[in-house]
């Protein structure tokens, strides 16, 4: 008989090799897909993990776009985190990524064509508010009227889709367009456009706003009495409410704090890989960030490598896509194993596996 007992507390040593044993068991998982798909499995590995790094055919493309990749899933994964570790479940950072992507691009395309050193801090901030108050919705909800954050949180991001699509269509439409849904390109609006900092590298201001975020991340877990205040409430409800923890101010602070930081990632990224508001702008970093931030173990140094790792998958699987014919939907479900690996061998940070007999009545 196979069975699981709880252990007194928390392996330190199964918390710090879960992540590894997940990759490692979603390249074995994804090259049985692969094998299945009639790809050869150790090829589409590779080319996955390693010829964007190191097959100078495609890393001097492939390098910057790492950077590219992995800052907006940082940015939104490092303030899912927070609520995460408080027990607070943002589900909706898809919306709020969305949302600050068309506040941040509106502000930008309202002052075309001037000229002014103003305009792209003013993008900045309107980005992070719209984003902010996207997150305030399920946040207010949920104090006011003890609503579920999960499931409001996660409706909203297909109400931002259809604003999007408004936006797409209507206001934001490129009057010069011939009619075509999508905004002016912003990366032919230089206020407006978030270029590289250093060319050829990748560097951008969405890349810098990231590594800030986890630094900002890393001293308020470690250093604030916030920080206490959110572990606390993630690891003992009740003793956070003895301890002088007031609920309220801890979820809107940390849904708050999440939009923001996904609605810096929709402008950064509307301003400069995408350039434009569209249709199809949202790409899904969303919903990838809560992959990320899990991975990392909701950590900041975690988050900042697991973002790393997760924008590898993006880049090797459109390398995999365009080299070994690999459909799209394979890559996807290759991305969603590293988290299904993960829960399922985190079950071992608060549980062992015993053997022995059956007993019998």
């Amino acid at each position: 008989m196979i069975a699981l007992e709880k252990r007194p507390q928390p392996s330190q040593l199964w918390t710090a090799v879960t992540p590894l044993l997940a990759v490692l068991a979603t390249m074995v998982a994804g090259g049985i897909m692969f094998a299945f798909l009639g790809k050869d499995p150790l090829i589409a590995i590779r080319t996955i993990f390693w010829d964007p790094l190191f097959n100078e055919q495609f890393a001097n493309y492939s390098r910057p776009q790492l950077l590219v990749k992995a800052a907006p899933l940082i940015l939104i994964a490092t303030g899912l985190a927070m609520g995460f570790r408080a027990g607070v479940w943002n589900i909706g950072a898809e919306g709020q990524y969305i949302i600050g992507a068309i506040c941040g691009a509106a502000v930008g395309l309202a002052f075309y064509p001037t000229e002014s050193v103003l305009i792209f801090p003013l993008m900045v901030v309107a980005g992070a508010l719209g984003g902010f108050l996207w997150a305030m919705i399920p946040g207010v909800l949920k104090v006011k009227f003890h609503t579920n954050e999960i499931l409001v949180s996660l409706l909203l991001v297909y109400v931002a889709e259809f604003i999007l699509a408004s936006m797409a269509l209507g206001a934001l439409r490129n009057p010069e367009g011939s009619g075509f849904p999508g905004s002016r390109n912003l990366k032919e609006y230089p206020p407006a456009y978030n270029a590289e900092l250093l060319p050829g590298t990748g560097l951008h201001w969405g890349v810098v706003a990231a590594l800030v975020a986890v630094i900002f991340a890393y001293v308020l877990f470690s250093k604030h009495m916030m920080g206490f205040h959110i572990r606390l409430a993630g690891q003992a409800p009740k003793a956070a409410r003895f301890g002088g923890v007031q609920p309220a101010r801890l979820i809107l602070f940390c849904l708050g704090t999440a939009g923001a930081l996904a609605g810096l990632a929709g402008l950064f990224e509307v301003s400069g890989p995408a350039g434009q508001i569209s249709i199809d702008f949202n790409v899904g970093y969303g919903f990838t960030a809560i992959i990320v931030a899990f991975l990392g173990r909701l950590n900041p140094i975690g988050i900042l490598l697991a973002g790393l790792l997760m924008a590898l998958t993006y880049i090797g699987g459109e390398l995999a896509s365009f080299m070994l014919g690999v459909p799209a939907a394979a890559i996807q479900a290759f991305q969603g194993m590293l988290l299904f690996f993960l829960l399922a061998v985190d079950v071992l940070t608060n549980y062992r596996i015993r053997f022995g007999k059956r007993e019998v009545a």
